[in-house]
């Protein structure tokens, strides 16, 4: 027998999971970068390497994702990735502090802290989208998307401004204490979110369709010109978007004087601004409904060139200086970027259901795979391009601002893609099949 839809008050509690989410990787993927950039005086290029490794590892979501198609059960492996994040984060925290006495020791225990990193947010996180894709009906599927990322982005900004508060007077110690709190926190919320809102398992219907084996699993997404064409969308936004995550606030600390604590608020500021568009654009996605398929593509282009342009007024900001409006300039940059994410995460959410038989996790996982590949390669890029500039340019307010400048490009660019995810499958390029395929 089929489970009930979840009513609101389940996709409320599985909103609590992404919250806990946002929470422990907002500590690792903007504060930790800025403390090894700015307090330990250590290349940019470092903690970017590490960000993007954690995303490299994030690269198994396919297999996660598959894994839970088969289990039947997905509450096992978002409570256990989870857990794996939460003991990484904690890590990654202390390799951290290892650093200013021993860089290499740091260094290595660092790789250990943010593989464990990448491993949770990558079974978690594709388990928990795939519970979605599969329990949400589809007129409910705009709004449980603006939901649950809402609920993530109050996560990372509740730990951004509280977490940033508590952070000054910086001190490792304070680092060390804030993170052991957001972690235990964080793991408590997502037991107490998941406790018996997916129900035991339920077997299969004797004549029901079975996950075939993870590599044709695989083939046959990557063969879909849609889930092709909408991974390739997702690699080149996340590229975009994350090239200017991990230098944000390195550019607040280096061109705007900022504190570490008054950069971390600012980076509450911009997902302050993810929230309202996600607000926006998930509340007229909910009253559509299912009758108004054209909104997510509407919405992800004019989220795509909305950033294209604050993304070029933060290069104005770099070449103007402290005299700048810094703050609405993030906030906007933020706006635009949380339109495009809830229309993207909607069609993620319908298009997860179209492979027939128990795909949503294999294709959610691929997906997230495509958005790790391009978060990985965006913010590694962004951070060495920042190096390379500085390196050339001998100053560090014109190196950020030509980055910032790429990376408006490469938005215009996600415009032109996702332009085409809702044309007609006669043009869209026929599957491909084949190893080299599957490996790019």
């Amino acid at each position: 027998m089929d489970r009930q839809p979840l009513g609101w008050l389940g996709i409320v509690r599985l909103g609590l999971v992404q919250s806990a989410l946002g929470s422990i990787v907002v500590l690792t993927t903007s504060t930790l970068n800025r403390v090894m950039a700015v307090e330990l005086a250590l290349p940019v290029a470092l903690p970017a390497a590490l960000v993007a490794w954690h995303y490299v590892v994030q690269l198994s979501r396919p297999r996660w994702g598959h894994g839970s198609d088969q289990g039947r059960r997905r509450t096992p492996w978002i409570v256990g990735g989870m857990g794996v994040l939460a003991m990484g984060a904690l890590l990654a925290t202390n390799a951290t502090a290892l650093m200013a006495s021993s860089t290499v020791a740091g260094i290595a225990l660092a790789v250990l802290g943010f593989t464990m990193i990448g491993a949770g947010v990558g079974a978690s996180g594709t388990s928990l989208l795939a519970l979605l894709a599969t329990r949400v009906t589809p007129t409910r599927r705009p709004a449980a998307a603006a939901i649950t990322w809402i609920m993530m982005i109050v996560g990372i900004v509740l730990t951004a401004g509280i977490g940033g508060g508590l952070l000054d007077p910086f001190s490792m110690q304070r680092l060390a204490m804030v993170a052991s709190g957001v972690a235990m926190i964080a793991f408590l919320v997502t037991l107490l979110a998941v406790w018996g809102v997916e129900g035991p398992a339920v077997a299969a219907a004797p004549n029901a369709e079975r996950s075939p084996p993870f590599a044709v699993a695989l083939k046959e997404t990557l063969g879909d010109p849609k889930a092709r064409l909408f991974a390739i969308f997702v690699l080149v936004s996340m590229v975009a978007y994350s090239a200017q995550e991990l230098i944000l606030e390195p550019f607040a600390g280096l061109v705007f004087a900022m504190t570490p604590g008054q950069s971390t608020q600012m980076s509450g500021v911009q997902n302050g601004g993810v929230l309202m568009g996600m607000v926006l654009v998930g509340a007229l996605g909910g009253m559509i409904g299912g009758r108004g398929k054209g909104w997510m593509r509407g919405w992800t282009i004019a989220g795509c060139v909305g950033s294209a342009v604050m993304l070029g007024l933060l290069a104005a900001a770099a070449a103007a200086g402290p005299a700048w409006p810094i703050l609405p300039t993030v906030f906007g940059l933020g706006f635009f970027n949380g339109m495009f994410a809830v229309a993207a995460i909607g069609s993620m959410m319908g298009l997860a259901g179209e492979g027939g038989g128990p795909r949503e996790g294999i294709r959610m996982g691929v997906w997230g795979a495509a958005q790790a590949m391009g978060f990985a390669a965006g913010g590694f890029l962004g951070a060495v391009g920042v190096d390379i500039g500085r390196g050339l340019m001998g100053a560090d307010a014109p190196a950020f601002g030509l980055v910032f400048v790429l990376e408006a490009g490469l938005f215009l660019a996600s415009a032109l893609i996702a332009s085409r995810i809702g044309a007609p499958a006669s043009s869209v390029a026929p599957p491909v099949t084949g190893a080299r395929h599957v490996q790019a």
